[in-house]
């Protein structure tokens, strides 16, 4: 039991933090010669688990792959980019629209002829590269080539001045940069120092000052504990407080507390057996949470989260769950199981005896226990985080084990506890009505996913207001379910439950036209899929322009914030319309702040290229994206979108930074803590 136990807490502990600066794909790239006028341009590129890369086939796709050519001489284009690979095709939410990318390993192919016996070439591939949570920005991989051609195409020097309809295509979106290259200024960065393009409404002392990296002082604010587990672990423990007081498992801890006091006339080894009976129940079920780890894995647990499939599962999993617990039949397990570890425990002696005995109440229980640990593993999967099964099963078998223990240390408490009877049924309804609500949930992410927009924001929010309209009525006694004795009366702790619920249904009618809901907005669709909206509150950032920006607040004597966001970002617009449209986040965006959005797939071409040595490697910054991807990357430490951090008028954080999370009181305390802190 000891070994089983460490290594349970060694699986616990053995969480690897993700840094913020992320580099999920590897790229080379090789020219390919085959002794003839043909050759290959290579680009091999090996993909983290959980992220992937987009093919050529999104047509307009602001992330789709591209051979770009800064300057070429003795060669010509043959074709267009193609990919090699295994292609999964599925419909992204991100694009609204059917795409295809590689995950695991790509290759990017393209055809070049030689025209000339010397040639030479400069040229680019440019990608991008998105999980579940974010994307990267547009990044990428250079080629320069140059030497003596093994063999020319028929025609020589006069076809270079021919193009095939390909090339002709391929060229028109190339922005040969030839002239520019040569007058931009050579500009290094490393750790400490970034390079800084020219503005004119700065000095160039001001614009280096700006540009220096604040990555310690960010670092310094942020919060080293992961908090969404500790939620994660609170909801585990309230699961397992519920699943106390149902007729499965409340009748058992007076019986079980019992035969611990009766074997063992030491009234302190009764306590330890009880205890390590407790223990037992905990290691049973954070087992079952590092099983579900295990057997999806990582990339499987993000893909949970916005796979249509698995989420139309959920939501047909968690109705099934409310119909148990409705009456319309009992979740069991075989008999044959549970009779089977009983009679071994009765067999057995010791430690095992009691662990198999705590077996055995996993399985009798699991008509109650099952919907409830069905909803918390649903939940928690697709929050994309590896072990959130695990600290929600630690969490839920905690609060199980509890009483056994502290009832075994006091038995006086027995005979204070409420009585088994009818009150229990009622927990299962009203368990059942939560299980039915969250269901939507499920249902909305697989409706978003594939637009077919029959669960829009005022469709979810009318049928959550139906729930728990039904569950205050069913709680006042209005009407019963199967199992309900046919003489219940609502007594007080219904009643205040009634009450609150039937207060929370009066509180989501104005969301039928567009109120915000700021209690269940992590909860219902984007405000984007209301199609009947008398609520307008909308925020525009008043820079696209880092220096501008920066100078403006400066003359306004105002903080300010930067938002590192994409056209792309399907997050960065789900962030605009869950949480700028929060009248409170909307009037301290608008005129407490000074919103600079950097868009860092801006495919703007700079009026000058930058070349830049990053990381010890250089590369040239051609477009506008590309400077504020750069930007974020060497200032700020991270390359992911949505990403938010506070300004003072020097270009120091006043705060640590934010990304993707809809809570909104989380939000508005990130932005009046920002304004508290630049206004001391």
């Amino acid at each position: 039991m000891k070994k089983l136990l460490a290594i349970t807490l060694l699986l616990i502990t053995a969480v690897v933090c993700r840094a913020q600066m992320a580099e999920p794909v590897k790229f080379t790239a090789e020219l390919k010669t085959n002794g003839t006028a043909e050759a290959e341009i290579v680009f091999s590129g090996k993909i983290d688990e959980g992220w992937h890369v987009y093919s050529t086939n999104i047509s307009g796709g602001p992330i789709e792959a591209t051979f770009n050519v800064n300057k070429k001489d003795g060669v010509e284009l043959v074709g267009k980019l193609t990919p090699h690979g295994k292609e999964i095709s599925v419909f992204d939410k991100m694009f609204n629209m059917q795409v295809r990318y590689f995950s695991n390993s790509v290759k990017f192919v393209q055809k070049i002829r030689f025209t000339k016996p010397t040639y030479s070439i400069d040229a680019y591939l440019e990608y991008g590269a998105c999980n579940d949570e974010t994307c990267m920005p547009p990044t990428q991989v250079e080629i320069i080539k140059q030497g003596k051609a093994p063999a020319v195409a028929a025609g020589g020097e006069a076809k270079t001045e021919e193009k095939t309809e390909a090339a002709q295509t391929e060229m028109a979106a190339v922005n040969t940069t030839d002239s520019a290259m040569a007058a931009a200024p050579a500009v290094a960065a490393d750790s400490t120092t970034a390079a800084v393009p020219a503005n004119a409404s700065l000095s160039e002392s001001e614009i280096k000052a700006l540009w220096q990296p604040v990555i310690k002082e960010l670092s310094a604010y942020d919060e080293p504990l992961n908090t969404s587990l500790f939620y994660i672990f609170l909801a585990g423990l309230a699961g397992g407080f519920l699943a106390l007081f149902t007729p499965c498992v409340w009748p058992i801890i007076p019986m079980t507390v019992s035969f611990f006091l009766k074997r063992n006339k030491d009234r302190g080894k009764a306590i330890r057996e009880a205890t390590t009976y407790g223990v037992s129940i905990v290691v049973i079920y954070v087992v079952l949470g590092l099983a579900v780890t295990l057997l999806f894995g990582a990339s499987a647990l993000n893909a949970l989260s916005t796979n249509a499939v698995f989420n139309i599962f959920f939501c047909l999993l968690l109705i099934v769950f409310a119909a148990s617990f409705f009456g319309a039949f009992e979740i069991t397990l075989p008999s044959s199981w549970s009779n089977k570890i009983d009679r071994k425990s009765e067999s057995t002696s010791g430690i095992l005896s009691i662990f198999l005995m705590a077996f055995t109440l996993a399985l009798v229980s699991f008509s109650c226990t099952g919907p409830i640990i069905g909803l918390l593993l649903v939940a928690v999967s697709t929050q994309g985080n590896i072990i959130a099964p695990t600290i929600g099963m630690l969490g839920f078998a905690v609060a199980l084990a509890i009483p056994f223990t502290l009832f075994a240390m006091f038995p006086s408490l027995l005979k204070s506890a409420p009585k088994s009877g009818g009150w229990m049924n009622v927990i299962k309804v009203v368990l059942g009505f939560i299980e039915l609500a969250f269901a939507l949930k499920f249902l909305s992410v697989a409706d978003l996913a594939y637009g077919w927009h029959i669960l829009d924001r005022e469709t979810f929010i009318a049928l959550w207001i139906a729930i728990f309209g039904l569950l205050g009525l069913y709680l006042l006694g209005m009407f019963n379910f199967p199992h309900d004795d046919d003489n219940r009366r609502t007594n007080v702790p219904q009643f205040f439950l009634a009450l609150i619920s039937l207060a929370f249904t009066v509180y989501m009618v104005p969301g039928l036209w567009g109120a915000p809901l700021k209690a269940i907005s992590a909860f219902t669709p984007p405000m984007n899929t209301q199609d009947f909206n008398l609520y307008k509150n909308e925020v525009h950032p008043k820079f696209k322009d880092f220096e501008a920006g920066m100078a403006a607040a400066r003359l306004e004597g105002k903080p300010v914030m930067i938002d590192f966001t994409g056209f792309g970002c399907v997050n960065c617009r789900e962030m605009e319309a869950a949480v700028w449209t929060d009248a409170n986040v909307a009037d301290m965006l608008n005129n407490k702040y000074i919103l600079i959005s950097l868009y860092v797939d801006d495919k703007t071409p700079l009026d000058q290229p930058i070349t830049v040595t990053e990381n010890g490697k250089q590369r040239t910054l051609r477009t506008v994206g590309d400077k504020w991807s750069y930007l974020q990357r060497v200032k700020f430490g991270a390359n992911t979108q949505p990403f938010y951090v506070l300004l003072d008028n020097e270009g120091r954080p006043l705060t640590g930074s934010r990304s993707y999370d809809k809570d909104i009181s989380e939000y508005l305390k990130f932005l009046q803590t920002g304004l508290e802190r630049y206004n001391k």
